[in-house]
């Protein structure tokens, strides 16, 4: 990538910030969730639609794959924008607001379909530029649905044939509580594991008054609950972060009834597949012999997420080195540690070397440290970082076909 093209694609990305907007906003007036996007999806369509570009539609989900072909023959890299939103009230108060109750664009995925699709733009208009291809991945349901493993058993990484594979792949987002228009990546995993845990404990019912008479589930999972937190701290050693927090428990349905069964449910989070499973097992054994001890059995049902996001070395060196050049040395921070939160941009990492950085969208006059995260019903996130994304994107497509 030259010095010229380094200049040219930030100015060239602030070039093209009202149709980034524009294309955000429309998708952020109406969320869709899941799989199943059909109004975001074709929103993406007309978007791309005056493109060179060869289109093709998901077969079981709302996806969009594009290609864009350089003019001399190279490689490939994948460039990822996730497209669905969350089941949340938004509370923010702007002009271009959810116009759907219950759902809200809270982490920002509509911010990066708008920068993938501007990105798309800048990069046709260098199609002389490219040696190689550019596959431009809109994925639903990455918020629990799996929606990168339904494109990538649908074909996406063979979508231009064997030869091209993608030899790179990369993804970008935003996060309210970074600073605006920054790049945080690290190499290595990035994000954890994640999956989910519900336990049925089974008891007997009676009366509150007679406990004697029954079997109460209810301080059979209410020992479990202090039981794992104290043997996940005698099982895992402190090198290796984990996580495992119950977060719902439901039991009765009044004052003098003693249920027959209570249900907890939670997640884990963990950094490294051995320390996946032996947790896993931890809470099997934790729970059945805790319910045991209270005459109660459990059911253990362990409902695998998403792998750990791990950037490749190389990959994520040349993140940081084209968001260097494309917006300034200052604009690049490296993240000392992973975070716990999950991603399925893990799915084409497993396959594809490649890495996933953070873009920083605090809003103006807002710090960092006090800004509504993503996932919030009030975050908000600063429009003018999307120059950013749709530059480095692009960036990172020439600077690996150049």
């Amino acid at each position: 990538m030259s010095p010229a093209t380094r200049t040219d694609l930030a100015a060239q990305a602030r070039s093209l910030q009202p149709r980034t907007v524009a294309l955000r906003r429309a998708i952020h007036r109406r969320p869709e969730i899941g799989l199943d996007l059909p109004t975001t999806r074709d929103a993406v369509l007309d978007a791309l639609a005056d493109l060179p570009l060869q289109v093709h539609r998901g077969a079981g989900v709302s996806s969009v794959v594009a290609v864009l072909d350089g003019a001399r023959s190279g490689p490939t890299v994948l460039l990822r924008g996730d497209m669905d939103a969350l089941p949340l009230q938004e509370d923010t108060g702007l002009a271009f607001a959810s116009e759907i109750d219950g759902r809200m664009h809270a982490c920002g995925h509509d911010t990066h379909v708008a920068m993938l699709a501007s990105a798309a733009r800048v990069l046709a208009l260098r199609r002389d530029e490219l040696a190689g291809r550019v596959l431009f991945m809109f994925q639903p349901g990455e918020e629990g649905f799996h929606g990168a493993r339904h494109m990538i058993d649908e074909g996406l990484l063979d979508r231009t044939g064997p030869a091209g594979r993608p030899e790179w792949a990369f993804a970008l987002h935003i996060s309210a509580t970074l600073p605006s228009g920054e790049i945080h990546g690290r190499p290595g995993p990035l994000m954890a594991a994640a999956d989910t845990i519900r336990i049925t404990v089974r008891g007997r019912g009676g009366h509150a008054s007679a406990p004697q008479d029954a079997l109460d589930p209810v301080p059979a999972a209410a020992a479990m609950v202090g039981a794992l937190q104290t043997a996940l701290g005698r099982t895992v050693g402190a090198h290796d972060p984990t996580v495992l927090t119950i977060t719902h428990i439901t039991a009765g349905t009044t004052h003098n009834v003693i249920p027959e069964t209570a249900l907890m449910e939670g997640t884990i989070r963990t950094l490294a597949e051995p320390v996946r499973i032996q947790v896993r097992e931890l809470v099997r054994r934790v729970c059945r012999h805790t319910a045991l001890a209270h005459g109660c059995t459990a059911e253990i049902v362990i409902e695998p997420g998403y792998p750990v996001t791990v950037n490749d070395a190389d990959a994520a060196a040349r993140v940081d080195t084209v968001a260097g050049r494309v917006l300034g040395p200052s604009k690049v921070a490296p993240m000392p540690t992973p975070i716990m939160g999950a991603e399925d941009f893990s799915y084409v990492l497993e396959q594809i070397p490649g890495a996933l950085a953070f873009l920083g969208g605090c809003p103006p006059g807002t710090a960092a440290a006090a800004a509504a995260p993503n996932h919030s019903n009030r975050v908000v996130f600063d429009e003018h970082a999307m120059a950013a994304g749709v530059a480095v994107y692009a960036g990172l497509a020439l600077d690996c076909l150049s």
